[in-house]
């Protein structure tokens, strides 16, 4: 799993530079060639925070995703305060994925498209 942190002090396990378009770094599929799915999250407010609250929050989201082995990407973008990550497709992983995180991080709330129903 590839995890990119923006303007974090001590946390920036980045493989590129910054400043490269999210797609072209994140990745459509696996190794094994099957597509992934992907989701984002806002963090209102993150980069506006003490360094070591940002710290803080960004260790507390790593440590989350390095415990599912379906995500394969995730960049924390602290100039827009986003979080994606792209996973491989499982039934219940992006909801699970997302209240592990809110329960780490509570201000964090998913960002998605609101159909309205027929």
């Amino acid at each position: 799993m590839k995890i990119r942190i923006y303007d974090s002090t001590t946390l920036t396990p980045v493989t590129s530079a910054p400043g490269i378009p999210l797609w072209q770094l994140a990745p459509t599929r696996d190794s094994a060639g099957q597509r992934l799915t992907d989701f984002m999250m806002l963090i209102p407010r993150l980069r506006n925070r003490t360094p070591a609250e940002i710290e803080r929050a960004s260790r507390a989201i790593q440590s989350v995703l390095e415990l599912h082995q379906d995500v394969v990407f995730a960049d924390l973008n602290l100039k827009l305060n986003l979080l994606w990550v792209s996973l491989r497709p499982r039934l219940g992983a992006i909801s699970e994925l997302t209240a592990a995180i809110r329960l780490r991080v509570p201000e964090a709330v998913l960002v998605g498209h609101y159909a309205e129903p027929h």
